[in-house]
């Protein structure tokens, strides 16, 4: 299992820089051409909600994103540092039950209509999106 991992400030300008990785990454890890954009605008999708949310509660903490393929799979994790109203503990969401500000204002229900699979883990100390899709391996 491969992973990159990749941080940036909190700049609308990085996110067309995590896209760009996160396609080049899917690519090499062995995900179908026809699912390249769908993993482009989810990720970039993911990285302009924690940039936004960053921007209005802690500026100058990095966000991360965590690249890996994993037993066929290529997985993005984006995780901001910005904490979270809608939960008190660490747990992953039923995405149907989540409010409807919480679900418009930041763009999950595009992610979860482009990627394969998604979780989201909101917490006291920020929010992690997990996205998935399939790969396959490559040899080289």
């Amino acid at each position: 299992m491969a992973t990159v991992e990749l941080t940036f400030s909190a700049l609308p300008a990085h996110v067309r820089t995590a896209r760009l990785v996160a396609t080049a990454i899917a690519r090499r890890t062995g995900v179908d051409e026809s699912l390249l954009d769908e993993v482009r605008l989810a990720v970039g999708e993911a990285c302009s909600r924690a940039v936004e949310a960053h921007r209005a509660h802690c500026p100058g903490e990095p966000i991360r994103i965590e690249l890996r393929d994993d037993s066929g799979r290529f997985e993005v994790t984006v995780s901001d540092q910005a904490p979270s109203d809608e939960i008190k503990l660490e747990q992953p969401l039923d995405l149907g039950m989540l409010s409807d500000s919480f679900m418009s204002g930041f763009g999950i229900a595009v992610i979860e209509g482009l990627a394969d699979d998604v979780e989201v883990l909101p917490s006291p100390k920020g929010t992690k999106i997990r996205m998935s899709w399939p790969a396959t391996v490559n040899v080289g």
